[in-house]
């Protein structure tokens, strides 16, 4: 009995290893098979349909181990193992894994890591609140980063000199655009409220190949990880699309409420410098409007719906998504105050009630409040964090200066809560602290 054990226990030995085996060919044969598959996609080029315009991006930056190739790393090469026994490596290759990685070298390649992609439209003097935004999206989050950096000409090299002295991080990577407006009506796009402004409903129809990304102005900071609002993402339900938070919280203080002349959003419109979007979905949908009965495509909407209201809206593009999705209410996410915390909600008092429980998730400094002295509160936090280095000591040290010049403020409103804007900040910096050096 003994001995017909041993040869079942031998039998099945032996398959397991022939299972290994055939393993190994078959995710070699797949691996030539998708050979070339590993090179850095370019960035997207915007075509627009009717004039022939186009844009892509000027430059990109790396700042993952791709950007490092002479880097020391004892494990750096996976594929060696598939043509040397595992006991006979070279002295730079660890050889405890590659055993499995025969077998599962084909599945490591199909899980890549997910990526937080965020854009930011940079025009004028507003190189520095750009960086210091996309400082404050390093400092706290978790998931590696792609920026999408749209951006005049004259500012790419000052953006690609900083960006790339940040390449130690090793958490991010960014690409370069130019302004891009279809060809036809190009004028009349870049003047539209801001310059620039108006580019961020372009995004969908200019980066094809993202998914989902996070749009913000430049004058936002954040106080707590990217990967917290990329989260709401999970939220969205199979009508939505797009993510905002109100415009105002208190109608008697509300702009569209009482001086709109065109549909907006709710009780009070929205605001666009903070959105959210899965602009897959964005460009599947066919949108209501008010001006046929067909319903439009994003890219077909647009020109449109400026014509139809041009003379009608104050705030340029973020009237128009406002039109949109008063006539698609079923396609918008509404997020709390506290994720894009403007100083309208505490120049007249405290009306954000999310932000006086848990504290500001995103401030956003609209109304130049980083440059004057009229709400010294967000230029405070706005001044602390750009002068913050990446440095572990640098990002600890600054809650107590931080406090003691908000306490300053006490005169004014916003002043008055100055913990509002420190509370989650606090918890920011102490959960970086506590995650393992690697990830901060």
């Amino acid at each position: 009995m003994r001995r017909y054990l041993r040869v079942v226990v031998l039998c099945l030995a032996c398959g397991f290893c022939s299972l290994l085996y055939a393993f190994s060919q078959l995710a070699v044969s797949l691996e030539e098979g998708a050979g070339g598959s590993g090179g850095k996609p370019q960035a997207a080029a915007a075509s627009w349909l009717g004039g022939g315009g186009r844009g892509a991006a000027r430059g990109a930056g790396s700042a993952g181990p791709a950007a490092h190739p002479g880097r020391s790393d004892r494990c750096k090469d996976f594929s060696l193992c598939y043509w040397n026994p595992y006991w006979m490596l070279p002295s730079d290759v660890c050889g405890m894994n590659c055993f499995w990685e025969a077998a599962f070298r084909y599945s490591l390649k199909l899980q890549p890591i997910e990526r937080m992609h965020l854009a930011v439209v940079a025009c004028g003097e507003r190189l520095e609140e750009t960086v210091t935004m996309l400082k404050s999206a390093l400092i706290f989050s978790i998931k590696p980063l792609q920026f999408h950096i749209f951006a005049e000409d004259q500012l790419h090299d000052s953006f690609k000199v900083i960006l790339d002295s940040w390449s130690f991080l090793q958490t991010f990577n960014y690409s370069l655009y130019p302004i891009t407006f279809p060809s036809e009506n190009a004028a009349e796009w870049k003047k539209l409220f801001k310059p620039c402004a108006s580019q961020r409903l372009f995004l969908p129809l200019i980066l094809k190949e993202v998914d989902s990304l996070l749009y913000v102005d430049t004058d936002i900071l954040f106080l707590r990880p990217v990967d917290d609002i990329w989260s709401l993402l999970k939220k969205f339900n199979s009508t939505q699309i797009a993510a905002m938070a109100p415009e105002h919280e208190e109608p008697r203080i509300g702009w569209y409420n009482r001086f709109a002349r065109h549909p907006y959003y709710g009780k009070t419109g929205v605001n666009s410098g903070v959105m959210l979007m899965n602009m897959t979905r964005m460009r599947r949908k066919y949108f209501k409007n008010d001006m046929t009965t067909v319903r439009l495509r994003w890219g077909d909407i647009l020109m449109p719906l400026l014509k139809k209201y041009k003379l009608n809206i104050t705030w340029g593009d973020q009237d128009l998504l406002n039109i949109i999705f008063f006539h698609n209410p079923e396609s918008l996410f509404v997020f709390p105050c506290q994720w894009n915390y403007r100083p309208d909600h505490c120049i007249y008092g405290s009306n954000c009630q999310e932000a006086e429980e848990e504290g500001i998730f995103i401030l956003h400094g609209n109304r130049g409040v980083y440059h004057d002295d009229k709400q010294p509160a967000f230029r405070a936090i706005y001044e602390a964090l750009r002068n913050c280095s990446f440095e572990d000591d640098s990002i600890h040290s600054l809650l107590k200066p931080l406090e003691l010049e908000l306490q300053k403020t006490v005169h004014t409103y916003c002043g008055k809560i100055y913990k509002v804007f420190i509370k989650q900040l606090t918890k920011s910096i102490q959960d970086r602290y506590d995650r393992p050096p690697k990830e901060r």
